[in-house]
Formats: C-alpha cells, structure tokens, sequence
C-alpha cells in the first residue's frame, strides 16, 4: 500500500462542528490543530471553512470532517444548515469576553435542536494564554459545562495548549458511545460512517447476531 493510501484509510469518519460567538478564536483552534501552528492572519469567517484530520483514538484510527462555523448573527441562518448530522462539536467561547460566555446556551440550544440527537459536544474557554486578562473564571465555566453535560477544557490557539486533547476527548466520548451501542453509525443522520468497506461487512454480522439473540430471548 502507497504511503499516500495508508495516510487516507481510517476505521470512522466523523462530521465535527466549531461553533461560537465571532473573535473566539474558532478559526485559530481549527488551523492550530490541523497544521500545528497559529493562524496570524485570522478575519472573521464568512460562512463556512472546512478543515479535516485523521488521529489515532485508543488504536482507532478516525477522519474528523470539521466545519469552522462563522459567529456572526447574518450568517446564523447559512451556518445553522451545516449542523444537521453533526456527531461532534466544540462549543467556543474567549475566556477574557463575558459577553461570548454569555451567549453559549443560545449556540448549545441550536446544536442539540439541528445536530445528531446524541451530539456529544466539549466546552472550549480560548485563550488561555491571556489569563491575565480573564473575565470568566474556571470554575463558573466548569459548573456550566457540569449542568449541561458537557466535557470542558481551557484551551490556547496561540501556544497549541489542549486543541488537539479537545478533537480527541470528543472522539473518544463518540467512539465509546458507539462500542456501547448507544450510537449507531448505520443511522442515517448520526454523523458518523465507517471507513471502508471491510470493516462495515465485519461489524454487520455481528450486529445481524445480536439483533436476533434479542428477538429469540437469549
């Protein structure tokens, strides 16, 4: 197999959301994990930018298709038909903005009411390396994200801190709730798909035997 087929095969695909008020640094969060450094010269996304990664998730190899919402009101209305089938999403706001924080339920209810019933979605406070000039504790956040059931993380676009742990806690909280059977990624509109195949004709079997040891009472 070419070096180039062996980069582009992985076991699931996964359609990822950035969602945020506008100046949170989505954009910045998107580049600095897909490219490893800091985008210096951000505008403010106009519509959507699409971004896309294959990492390694517990020997699990998953292609994270991500699309980099704009956070600007006129554009709610184009972005909003882009969560439909969204399995994961980072929720963003800018630890030094109150006012970003403050408008994190309004984007919470869109993505739970437009995306994957069982989106599982992690709370990202950006700039952490501006902590000098924070305005929203660890702490509110973390009883924010608690009350919400979200995972939360502070992260830094600028020094790299903790963006490529949040893509890969929201994977692996996906991955898990897929072994559990709580995520089936042959639903249509659950934003997951397998990545070839071989591994689909695997895992059908499997499930046909389930499926029918549930029926018979085994």
């Amino acid at each position: 197999m070419s070096q180039t087929a062996m980069s582009e095969t992985y076991d699931f695909l996964f359609k990822f959301l950035v969602i945020g008020n506008a100046g949170t640094g989505k954009s910045c969060l998107l580049h600095q994990f897909i490219e490893k450094k800091f985008k210096d010269d951000s505008n403010h996304t106009i519509g959507v930018e699409f971004g896309s990664k294959i990492i390694n998730v517990g020997g699990k190899y998953v292609k994270l298709q991500i699309w980099d919402t704009a956070g600007q009101e006129r554009f709610r209305s184009v972005t909003r038909s882009y969560y439909r089938g969204a399995a994961g999403a980072l929720l963003v706001y800018d630890i030094t903005s109150r006012e970003t924080y403050n408008s994190l339920t309004n984007w919470l209810t869109d993505a739970r009411m437009l995306a994957s019933q069982n989106i599982v979605i992690i709370l990202c406070g950006n700039k952490k390396d501006l902590d000098a000039d924070r305005e929203v504790t660890f702490l509110e956040a973390s009883r924010f994200a608690q009350e919400n059931e979200l995972m939360f993380l502070e992260t830094s676009a600028l020094t790299g801190e903790n963006v490529e742990e949040a893509f890969v806690q929201c994977a692996r909280k996906i991955l898990n709730k897929i072994e559990s059977g709580e995520l089936d990624p042959e639903r249509m509109g659950s934003g997951i798909q397998y990545g070839d195949a071989a591994l689909r004709q695997l895992r059908s079997p499997r499930r046909a035997q389930a499926q029918s040891a549930q029926e018979c009472g085994c």
